[in-house]
């Protein structure tokens, strides 16, 4: 199952995105308003993080190797010991939700009680730790359709004559409900600091708010995505609709070209798309910014890779705009880039935010995305 292996990928992932931007003397839990380390001898942030992924990729591997033992190959024992797959989910849950005060247990309650938060949509103020869950929420946008795989085979493991380890059923409202939902979260985070943006005094660092809205929009682009979808989806594969793949295609453009622009534009504070009066600043790199912390060979990189990967649904689209029916080994290929796109996106999403708070004193929750400007600050 896809989420047995993205789980443990996506904690690894964490904790070498903390180790090596504090390497780059980028303090993250200073950002999202984790407690430092007070002592020596408690391990480094990173250091637990490594220790959690440790931890779930052991239970991970025993659960694998132990499936592999007892089915031995045979169809019929897969179906017969396919409980084994989801006990390590369950083994997931106890890790994250058990108070085992010795292990990471500030971590992990941290992580719970932020989930809950942006679950229902909430949003902390910016003292609380708001980077923090924004950080979360966009990185379940990522993990939406691992979710409601994890969805589909807890409900194909309890159902009669159906088994775990089938091939998934996609088909229903339920599922493109739960791949909608963290877009959903995020539509509401933005449209919540809109609001506290209207309520507060009139600044021009953080505007009228418009970037919000702006944001929000971003979010919205991708139902049409996924209604179009889930419509093609419950179609005979022989009797394709023109006009709905039509639809989908154009739907996957606006919303790849609308994210990939923000990406770069507005989350990573590039002058890419500027004109070209600060995009060829000769006080700069072009297309990039005054201050930077990595190589700017680096920037340049990421827009390239963030670029294809955004654009990765085209191998769904076949001869005359069809949309290819999923198969397995097409949706774990297409999860596992958006993971890997997202476990990138973070190292300059936290750069950028670091440059904002320490260049000027004012981070994401202060000035406008986009428009911050250190050209009169000391580096």
């Amino acid at each position: 199952m896809v989420i047995d292996i993205e789980v443990p990928l996506g904690i690894w992932g964490w904790g070498v995105n903390l180790h090596l931007l504090h390497a780059f003397k980028i303090d993250v839990p200073a950002l999202i308003r984790y407690p430092p380390r007070n002592s020596t001898n408690h391990a480094s942030h990173h250091a637990s993080a490594y220790r959690l992924a440790g931890l779930v990729s052991t239970l991970f591997c025993l659960s694998l190797v132990t499936f592999w033992i007892f089915t031995g190959g045979s169809p019929e024992r897969v179906v017969a010991y396919d409980w084994m797959p989801v006990s390590f989910l369950a083994s997931l849950c106890i890790i994250f939700l058990v108070p085992l005060r010795n292990f990471i247990h500030g971590g992990r309650s941290r992580f719970i009680a932020t989930l809950k938060r942006i679950s229902l949509g909430g949003l902390a103020e910016s003292k609380d730790g708001k980077f923090g869950d924004i950080i979360l929420a966009d990185a379940l946008t990522s993990y939406s359709r691992v979710l409601a795989d994890l969805y589909v085979s807890m409900c194909m493991f309890f159902t009669p004559r159906s088994s775990a380890t089938d091939i998934p059923n996609r088909g229903g409202v339920i599922v493109p409900f739960i791949v909608a939902i963290p877009s959903l979260i995020r539509l509401r985070q933005c449209l919540i600091e809109y609001s506290r943006v209207q309520r507060a005094p009139y600044s021009p660092a953080t505007g009228w708010g418009g970037q919000h809205l702006a944001n929000a929009l971003k979010y919205s682009t991708a139902f049409p995505v996924i209604i179009f979808a889930t419509i093609i989806s419950r179609l005979p594969n022989d009797q394709p609709n023109y006009s709905l793949n039509c639809a989908w295609v154009i739907a996957s453009l606006i919303q790849s070209s609308y994210t990939f622009y923000w990406d770069v534009a507005k989350d990573w504070d590039l002058t890419l798309f500027r004109p070209a009066k600060e995009r060829l600043s000769s006080e700069y790199p072009a297309g990039l910014r005054w201050r930077t912390v990595f190589e700017p060979w680096t920037y340049y990189a990421v827009i390239a890779l963030d670029l294809v990967l955004r654009f990765t649904w085209l191998f769904r689209v076949g001869p005359g705009l069809v949309r290819l029916p999923d198969g397995e080994k097409m949706v774990f290929f297409l999860q596992f880039v958006e993971v890997f796109r997202r476990w990138v996106w973070i190292f300059f999403r936290v750069e950028t935010e670091w440059v904002r708070s320490t260049s000027s004193g004012l981070g994401l929750d202060d000035i406008l995305l986009g428009d911050y400007d250190g050209k009169h600050e000391e580096d």
